[in-house]
């Protein structure tokens, strides 16, 4: 899934400065960036496809530090361009950055915010969510970035509004993307955005990808404590919950288990994980669910019961939501995708009990998904982001497509 901005009038007013030129791309590249992530719009951008029907734009590779810059596997990449490049351009993307936990450079943030006070595009894929957050360019915002790092980007950045389930965001003048593959979506995206949704299907079909992929970033999540939660009081509560996932209990009782208030509760379970302690734990019993579809015989109503929806409708529809998919319908794709050999071992493992299963065992969530849930399936489905208020506090009190409910899913 995606957001695409409903822009704010001011927002769709602005105008590029008399300087800038939309059809000029700056790619803003540090040193120690992945050299996946700087490829993906040095590809779109840079390269001349004019004879498959794509628009040409204008690409400027600007360093964002003195050279050379030495990215993945030790290469050393100089830059044609210095800062100076990203006055010309009408949008201006980084691709990544180094450290979540290192400052960038400040003349690196003033070209940034100069280039957005002048009518610029900012665009941050994977981690360079994090410099267009050090700018103050999401401040407000809805945003996303890699789900492993979502969690310390909305500690340090509590003004943002972190969503951790997006593949994109489009806000209009300041877009962010999920990790490494994602950055291809939003960078699509922007392609169908200025040109329409012909020139971006040629785009992806000279690069071999879907137009448009389903989903979010759910069906990566995995069962780990985020790396900002492990010394906090709340990680014991988070840890009770993903032992007790079989049991029914709602988000008060987890509150109670950390003596605080719901709201306070809700607060700072988002300050640490960037989600809300509702969508948290309906995702980790829909990934428990998974596991339990993958790697045992137990009928979807056992299932149910063992990952602690309160009926085997529940499960469905929050499976539903977050994979596209029922949970027949998901394990049947995902059994036929496997060798014979491995469905006997899964069934000799079958659990007996409801206790979570390790994440190493067979049919973790990390193995590969069914041809029909596979992120590059090219089904075409884009949602639109509502107010950004939607994203706050707000989410701990219903789950998304379940108005008001409150309490266990």
């Amino acid at each position: 899934m995606s957001h695409d901005s409903t822009a704010a009038p001011e927002t769709a007013a602005r105008k590029l400065s008399g300087r800038r030129r939309k059809e000029i791309v700056a790619v803003l590249l540090f040193s120690g960036g992945p050299i996946f992530e700087s490829s993906i719009p040095l590809s779109v951008f840079g390269v001349d496809r004019q004879d498959a029907g794509v628009p040409r734009y204008r690409l400027l590779v600007c360093g964002g530090e003195e050279g050379p810059l030495r990215t993945t596997g030790g290469l050393e990449l100089t830059a044609p361009h210095g800062l100076e490049a990203i006055s010309r351009a009408g949008t201006v993307v980084v691709p990544a950055w180094r450290s979540i936990t290192s400052p960038p450079p400040e003349d690196s943030l003033d070209a940034l915010r100069r280039a957005h006070e002048e009518g610029a595009r900012i665009v941050g894929l994977c981690t360079g969510a994090f410099v267009l957050a050090a700018a103050g360019l999401l401040d407000g915002r809805p945003a996303t970035t890699h789900w492993m790092y979502a969690p310390t980007l909305a500690k340090r950045y509590p003004s943002v509004h972190v969503d951790p389930r997006e593949l994109f965001v489009d806000d209009g003048d300041v877009l962010t993307s999920a990790g490494t593959a994602a950055g291809i979506d939003l960078c699509l995206h922007i392609v169908r955005t200025d040109h329409g949704n012909e020139a971006a299907g040629a785009l992806a079909r000279r690069l071999v990808v879907p137009p448009r992929r389903t989903g979010g970033q759910e069906r990566y999540l995995d069962r780990s404590l985020p790396e900002e939660i492990g010394a906090d009081p709340l990680a014991e509560v988070v840890a009770w919950a993903l032992e007790h996932l079989h049991e029914q209990f709602d988000v008060e009782t987890l509150a109670a288990r950390a003596y605080m208030s719901r709201r306070t509760f809700d607060r700072r379970f988002r300050s640490l994980t960037g989600s809300a302690p509702l969508q948290w734990l309906i995702t980790q019993r829909v990934l428990q669910a998974q596991r339990l579809l993958e790697t045992s015989d137990y009928s979807v109503d056992e299932v149910a019961g063992r990952c602690g929806f309160r009926s085997p409708v529940a499960l469905r529809g929050h499976f539903r939501r977050q994979l596209g998919s029922s949970p027949a319908a998901y394990r049947a794709a995902y059994r036929a995708r496997r060798p014979q050999a491995d469905r006997s071992q899964d069934t000799e493992g079958t659990p007996s009990t409801s206790g979570a299963l390790p994440s190493g065992q067979p049919g973790h969530a990390g193995h590969s998904l069914p041809p029909a849930l596979h992120p590059d399936s090219p089904l075409p489905h884009q949602s639109r982001r509502t107010a950004a208020s939607a994203l706050g506090p707000s989410l701990a009190g219903s789950a998304p497509g379940v108005p008001g409910q409150r309490g266990a899913p």
